[in-house]
């Protein structure tokens, strides 16, 4: 008899106000974690799409939270939502120890190919923050201490949407040399619009990477931690 594949799914938070575009971007990490998990069954649900999540989650799936922190959505609102379906809630993208060195693989790559010496670099850290809250805070600093000794020479500022030291403080200091990286998981209205308005504002003319989501390396890191979670 064929066994049936284990099922993970890939959840993210979506943008309400026009689900679509973020339903197929998750939908297209997926295939990609997939590539790296032959044997599973990998699906993907934002919560901006009503029902959804509940769908695509069977009993004994590991749901896996395309999220930067331990948040109210990924502590209150998962949970609230798979009630009664007997799956494992894997811990959140944003906080995976391989997180770090991939970002400072992607770092390094891009100050390379800038010109400069990492040695002296400058990196905003552009987060989510929240008014509300800790967590999300809490975890793009606990994610700039682990990257400041993985890039020697390098100082990592973070700057934050919703909270001081808003974006716009934080990157109006910086130097010429300097990078940015977006602390998201998917490119939502806050890094195509509010990010570049307040790099704008602080006349920050440095390149900006990706968001950490959509870095080299991040569906093979997504496919270890869902196989360590089952």
């Amino acid at each position: 008899m064929t066994q049936s594949p284990q099922t993970a799914v890939i959840t993210a938070h979506g943008q309400p106000s026009a689900p679509a575009p973020a339903e197929a971007e998750l939908a297209e990490l997926a295939a990609d974690v997939a590539a790296y998990l032959p044997e599973w069954d990998v699906r993907s649900a934002t919560l901006a799409t009503p029902g959804r999540l509940e769908e695509m989650t069977e009993d004994g799936a590991v749901v896996y939270p395309f999220f930067m922190s331990q948040g109210y959505f990924t502590a209150k609102v998962l949970p609230e939502r798979l009630e009664g379906i007997n799956c494992h809630i894997a811990a959140p993208f944003g906080l995976d120890a391989a997180l770090p060195p991939l970002a400072a693989r992607a770092i390094q790559q891009a100050a390379l190919a800038q010109g400069w010496d990492p040695d002296g670099l400058h990196l905003l850290l552009a987060a989510h923050g929240s008014a509300r809250g800790l967590k999300a805070a809490e975890a793009a600093e606990a994610f700039a201490a682990r990257l400041r000794p993985m890039l020697p020479g390098c100082t990592v500022t973070p700057g934050y949407v919703e909270q001081d030291p808003r974006i716009e403080t934080a990157a109006a200091s910086l130097p010429a040399r300097a990078l940015c990286l977006p602390f998201f998981a998917q490119a939502g209205d806050h890094v195509k619009e509010d990010i570049p308005e307040a790099l704008e504002t602080a006349q920050f003319g440095g390149p900006v990477l990706p968001v950490t989501g959509a870095l080299p390396g991040v569906p093979g890191l997504i496919a270890k931690a869902i196989r360590s979670a089952a």
